[in-house]
């Protein structure tokens, strides 16, 4: 019947296909109302939204990322507008609103092309050219070169950052805190730069005292107590040893079984058992130790040694704790007791103390002299808070790794968007024949990010952009929207300035992503039959069943 073994695609009752323009003007919808739910988030005067997760707790976030990773999505183009806040936000830490709002306005502006039959690829080969010349203006002509050693231009970097959050009525506060703990982590190794903020910079929330409390330590702080109630809790100078193994008899690993023929023979295993850790603590406390910490746990025997040699122990600590407290203080983790050496202990730390704060201890190594890692202790009024507050944290600590690794600015305030839309709308009349329209779209779709800032402050939208333009068309290319008061300010004296890397990786992202769903003409969806309706299929989701 058929000529050769060309593949057939067999359809069966309950699969649903779609293709060609409809598939296209959905993918876009779907990315739009995505952008739409995210939209009011962005500026200084952003909303928060306010999101029930499934188990019923509230999670309160002006962060595009996470109100994102909480809502439910049915239309696979809007899942892949949520991934992208995603890689946004593991990359570079910030921007996850600006590259949702943007994505969307990208395909947005796509949708006139389409109903006017222009073909995808056409529009694909232009946003490629306009993403390139885009990369081109902001490394060549926009960004500004940034000193590292000066601290007050860092964090006027990191508060334009932080202005747009919760945090940023502490706004300087939240500066200094990221700022210490990323200079802290940082690590320099014959010429390789390594800020490992994840491993080593450590966020600890305590409920309680006041958001004026929130602190570095310059040290690792662990939520453990002393094994022994006897122990020291106050040691200062403390010579400390790391371990990975257990100060307490090994057990058979399966059922194991013993004869005994007389009754001494019971009496000298539970002597070997004690020999066992007589020696283990014998080898510890020839290094001369003041703290034990391990990373599993210590018999009451154990302890009854340790505490007769003056140690205080903790146990069951967490490997990661484990490895910042290595980095700290400059001990080694060992694995086993009789490998321990004078080179293993740590003698940087200048404090051991435990104390108790609400109605739990923690155990604090501070006072190290230049540690590599360290804990930022934030205190606020609730959970909720102190969630948001970290979340706004990650995003300030992010930022200052960015300009410390890449130390090139771009202007805020939607003035670098505003720049780069004049360069491409003047080099888009350059361009010949049809691929001009779209590229000039992509010029028009940036205006997005200082469109939505006035929309935000309840400003003038049309009037303040019209002014904008005509100031970015006399040469004022560092002219944008001040996020308080929705008038245009110049963000050099506001002192606005945004990384270099944050607004590469956004627009890579947001250009990409759109082309990513143009491509896209066809969607073929298997669903589950229902059960009232055996043969037909479950319908594609609406736009508005996206907005869960």
């Amino acid at each position: 019947m058929f000529g050769g073994s060309a593949p057939i695609l067999v359809l069966s009752q309950n699969t649903k296909r779609e293709s060609g323009r409809k598939v296209q003007v959905q993918n876009i919808a779907a990315g739009k109302a995505i952008a739409d739910v995210i939209r009011t988030c962005l500026g200084p005067q952003a909303m928060l939204k306010m999101l029930m997760d499934p188990m019923g707790g509230i999670v309160m976030t002006n962060d595009g990322n996470a109100i994102l990773r909480e809502i439910t999505v049915q239309h696979p183009a809007g899942k892949s507008m949520i991934e992208i806040a995603r890689t946004q936000d593991e990359e570079v830490g910030d921007g996850t609103t600006s590259v949702i709002v943007l994505a969307g306005e990208m395909l947005g502006v796509a949708e006139q092309f389409l109903e006017q039959q222009m073909h995808p690829t056409v529009i694909i080969r232009s946003y490629r050219q306009a993403l390139e010349d885009m990369v081109r203006i902001l490394e060549d002509k926009v960004c500004v070169q940034l000193d590292v050693n000066d601290r007050a231009k860092l964090v006027e970097v990191v508060k334009s950052c932080v202005g747009t959050k919760f945090i940023g009525r502490w706004a300087d506060m939240a500066c200094s805190i990221a700022l210490d703990a990323v200079q802290t982590v940082a690590l320099e190794e014959n010429g390789r730069k390594e800020i490992d903020i994840k491993r080593y910079a450590k966020v600890e929330k305590i409920p309680g005292g006041s958001m004026e409390d929130c602190t570095v330590l310059s040290g690792v702080m662990v939520n453990k107590d002393v094994t022994h109630p006897k122990m020291r809790r106050y040691i200062e100078k403390p010579r400390i040893v790391l371990l990975d193994c257990s100060l307490e008899y090994k057990k058979g690993e399966s059922q194991t079984n013993i004869e005994i023929m007389k009754e001494e023979d019971f009496t000298r295993i539970l002597q070997l058992e004690e020999e066992y850790i007589q020696r283990i603590c014998a080898d510890i406390i020839a290094v001369k130790p003041d703290v034990v910490f391990t990373e599993k746990g210590i018999s009451d025997l154990a302890q009854h040694f340790l505490l007769k040699a003056g140690i205080s122990a903790v146990r069951r600590v967490r490997k990661s704790d484990n490895n910042r407290i290595a980095r700290a203080c400059g001990a080694t983790v060992v694995n086993r007791t009789d490998e321990l050496k004078e080179d293993d202990v740590g003698t940087k730390a200048g404090l051991f103390e435990i104390k108790k704060m609400g109605d739990e201890y923690f155990c604090f190594v501070t006072e190290c002299e230049n540690p590599k890692a360290c804990t930022i202790l934030l205190r606020g009024a609730s959970k909720d808070v102190l969630n948001e507050t970290e979340r706004n944290l990650q995003d300030a600590l992010h930022v200052a790794r960015n300009i410390m690794m890449e130390p090139r600015l771009v202007a805020g305030g939607g003035a670098v968007e505003m720049a780069v839309s004049q360069a491409l709308a003047e080099k888009g009349k350059s361009i010949q024949g049809v691929s001009q329209w779209p590229y000039r779209a992509v010029a028009s779709a940036l205006e997005i990010i200082p469109r939505t800032l006035a929309q935000n402050c309840g400003a003038n939208t049309i009037r303040t952009l019209t002014a904008l333009r005509a100031k970015h068309a006399a040469g004022g290319s560092t002219w944008g929207i001040n996020g308080e008061t929705g008038e245009l300010a110049d963000m050099k004296d506001l002192g606005i300035w945004e990384p270099l890397s944050v607004k590469l990786q956004t627009y890579k992202t947001a250009v990409e992503t759109a082309i990513l769903l143009l491509r896209i003409d066809d969607i073929v969806s298997g669903s589950k039959k229902k059960k009232d309706d055996a043969g037909g299929a479950a319908p594609m989701p609406s736009e508005e069943a996206l907005k869960e």
